[in-house]
């Protein structure tokens, strides 16, 4: 074993929901791309319907899941990120890094953004609309037609900039980011220790609060 933190064995570091919510998310957001882009209208507000599901799954796993998803874990203040470009912070993080949690942080909010706007669309001639524009008037729904269109474009942008950074951790810094995304282990360097794994109660509320939002949404997008 070389001195200075080097590799030693493999710990786990992402657990199943956050892997599966990762996934999930991923080919549901090229899917909807896909549906709009199509014309499948009565599709895509499915799949956003699925997505907002995740989204509070995600936001409840961030709160009580698992110690590396959880948001108090990698969300770190500018002190701690300036000393990650510095090289000072030598040791890292299990999880995400302060530049991956700003990443992870930016795609889920954006994500946010765009499915709450789309929830609220209406169509310049009022014939398809999101589930909840019923509760808008026209000039609101409107508005949140642009944000959603706005917003996926800006959701692109950070889509291909976390793609490269990937490819950046890959490639140059010998990071397999991907494969521990797939089978939730990494590379442990000396003083490391595994994620600790959230409780099965916690998990089941999640499931719950983002299987309700989900199917209330869909049931709500086959009437809208």
């Amino acid at each position: 074993m070389a001195a200075g933190g080097s590799e030693t064995a493999r710990i786990a570091v992402w657990d199943v929901p956050t892997r599966l919510f990762h996934w999930l998310l991923a080919g549901l957001i090229v899917f909807a791309w896909w549906t709009a882009e199509n014309g499948h209208l009565d599709w895509h507000k499915q799949a956003g319907s699925a997505i907002a599901g995740l989204l509070v799954f995600r936001l409840w796993w961030g709160l009580f899941g698992g110690s590396t998803a959880r948001f108090a874990d990698f969300l770190r203040g500018p002190g701690t990120i300036w000393a990650y470009l510095s090289g000072k912070d030598a040791k890292g993080s299990i999880g995400h890094n302060p530049l991956g949690a700003l990443s992870v942080m930016a795609l889920l909010l954006t994500t946010l953004v765009v499915v709450v706007a789309g929830l609220f669309s209406v169509d310049t001639d009022g014939l398809e609309s999101g589930p909840l524009a019923y509760l808008v008037d026209y000039d609101s729904g409107r508005l949140a037609s642009k944000i959603h269109g706005y917003g996926f474009e800006a959701l692109e942008i950070l889509i291909g900039l976390h793609i490269v950074a990937i490819l950046f951790y890959g490639v140059f810094k010998r990071q397999p980011l991907i494969a521990a995304m797939i089978h939730g282990q990494k590379p442990a360097k000396t003083g490391q220790s595994p994620m600790k794994r959230g409780g099965v109660l916690s998990l089941l509320v999640g499931l719950v609060l983002g299987g309700a939002v989900a199917a209330g949404l869909i049931y709500l997008s086959g009437k809208s």
